[in-house]
């Protein structure tokens, strides 16, 4: 399986799935990217086309301080977390989950757990 494949394979999915998923002020798109060593979110109203809020496991110090092991899904669960109270301080309730393509396994699925831990509907 060349890496090529593998993209061409994600993107067909990634625009399968974006077809019937848009986000609002009020019901933010949370879209996921992973990376081998990172993860990264963000909460997207695409009716202004504009990030209301992110987080990432990369360079992020409120990611880092709620860290508490498990590898990389323990990285991806507080990611999540962080998101989940970056939108509850702005009084955003609800999100619509964009797993951009991925699998809902492992770490994308830690992010997804990781927000409603903080109290978001996703």
């Amino acid at each position: 399986m060349s890496a090529k494949g593998k993209i061409e394979r994600r993107s067909r999915r990634k625009f399968h799935i974006r077809k019937a998923m848009h986000g609002t002020a009020e019901r933010p798109r949370l879209t996921v990217f992973r990376s081998l060593n990172h993860i990264y979110v963000q909460a997207i109203d695409d009716r202004s086309g504009r990030t209301i809020a992110q987080a990432s496991s990369l360079n992020d110090d409120g990611v880092k301080t709620i860290i508490d092991g498990g590898g990389k899904i323990g990285v991806g669960t507080a990611v999540g977390k962080a998101i989940g109270e970056r939108l509850k301080d702005q009084n955003i309730q609800t999100a619509v989950f964009d797993r951009n393509g991925y699998l809902y396994h492992g770490r994308v699925k830690a992010v997804a757990e990781g927000a409603r831990e903080a109290g978001l509907q996703v």
